[in-house]
């Protein structure tokens, strides 16, 4: 990693809901209270309204703004006609808010299909897939190339498994897969929705995780 060090994290919130987009105000002065510029990745359509204003207050903060599909109904990779009607538009919203970064919802992904997208990066395939609901992860913590495309794999565990399929209320597993990481001198990702987080026992977790990164 540049200048010698043992490893990388960066944090993403996939944004989902009307009630999630309404946080991210919030959210943002949480991350930035312990001095960490995370990315967002939207739903430009159906799901809720994406107005220039809510754009420009991502970026004016220097956060960063990504593409979460078209419309999270789950059917991006269903059918190869209509997915690539769908990455047209996608690469249109991609261009009008100078987004480069891209993740599939729910993680669904044909990546033969890729080239069809003009990302400079993607953040949709798993280290490991185990509860995703499309399994089989790249099996690797680095980076590494999908054609011209830049993979940044997601390394931890998500936070909706973390907090409602293993229903486990603490960071002590997002520590020991950042202690794995840091052994393989990888990178570490964490997805952390705004939506999920909204709960203050919830919210005083995830913080939790943000002093740990700014300790080590």
């Amino acid at each position: 990693w540049p200048d010698g060090h043992q490893g990388c994290a960066i944090m993403t919130h996939d944004v989902e809901t009307v009630s999630g987009r309404d946080f991210c105000s919030y959210l943002m002065d949480i991350d930035d209270s312990f001095g960490i510029k995370s990315s967002f990745q939207l739903i430009p359509e159906k799901r809720y309204e994406v107005t220039n204003d809510f754009l420009c207050s991502i970026q004016d903060r220097g956060f960063e703004i990504n593409l979460h599909g078209l419309n999270h109904d789950g059917h991006l990779f269903s059918n190869r006609k209509e997915f690539l009607r769908q990455a047209q538009r996608i690469n249109q919203y991609a261009k009008e808010w100078s987004a480069l970064g891209f993740r599939s919802p729910v993680m669904y992904r044909n990546l033969e299909w890729y080239g069809a997208f003009n990302f400079s990066y993607d953040m949709s395939v798993p280290g490991t897939a185990h509860l995703d609901p499309q399994h089989g992860g790249c099996c690797t913590v680095m980076p590494y190339f999908i054609d011209q495309v830049l993979e940044l794999p997601l390394t931890t565990i998500q936070d909706y498994a973390l907090f409602n399929i293993i229903n486990e209320k603490s960071i002590s597993l997002w520590k020991r897969q950042i202690e794995l990481i840091i052994e393989k001198h990888g990178l570490i990702s964490f997805l952390v929705h705004p939506d999920y987080i909204i709960d203050k026992q919830c919210c005083s977790i995830y913080q939790s995780l943000l002093e740990h990164l700014t300790q080590l």
